[in-house]
């Protein structure tokens, strides 16, 4: 296999998932994963900074959530902004790789340090969503909530869609739980 064949990124991350499916993920090496990909480690580490980066996508996440949240129509109420934009990255990020997601799932179970990695991300996207909501005007309160609260959503719909064995799309899972939610509160 050629070492400039266009899809080096998807050939690294299919060989690192399959080298961390049959040997874990700490026993596995960045030149492990470039040899069986057909890869140099100087290509690994133009898309990844560490093998870690592998299984987190990279760091595009909160800039797409930052850039889909500032895109939003002005207008938009915050709870109907939040959930607009968790049913457009559910379906851009997640449908159709369902088998894929949940490799990921176990192999981030299987190791501390990115189990910490995973709650570290989750707090950039909280970040990033509660700074978009007071740049619209939200009261820090709201937008306390609201960043934490979609994060949350997010998370345990995620769960809930790996778990399943039907068609149920994310989106509709995200909004059964956030109808879930309202009415635990009321």
């Amino acid at each position: 296999m050629s070492r400039w064949e266009p899809g080096a990124r998807r050939r690294l991350e299919k060989a690192a998932f399959e080298l961390f499916a049959e040997q874990g993920f700490a026993a596995t090496t960045v030149p492990e994963i470039t040899a069986r990909a057909g890869l140099s480690t100087r290509t690994f580490h133009r898309y990844f900074a560490d093998k870690r980066e592998i299984v987190f996508g990279g760091e595009d996440v909160p800039a797409e959530a930052a850039q889909m949240l500032a895109d939003a129509a002005p207008d938009d109420q915050p709870l109907d902004l939040i959930m607009n934009c968790l049913r457009t990255f559910a379906e851009a990020r997640f449908e159709g790789r369902r088998d894929e997601l949940r490799m990921r799932r176990e192999i981030v179970s299987s190791d501390p340090g990115l189990r910490e990695r995973d709650l570290q991300k989750r707090e950039t996207v909280g970040k990033v969503v509660h700074d978009a909501l007071i740049a619209r005007g939200v009261s820090a309160t709201q937008a306390a909530l609201l960043a934490e609260t979609s994060v949350t959503l997010l998370y345990v719909s995620v769960q809930e869609w790996l778990a399943r064995d039907d068609d149920t799309p994310l989106a509709d899972i995200i909004a059964d739980a956030l109808n879930t939610l309202r009415s635990t509160l009321a």
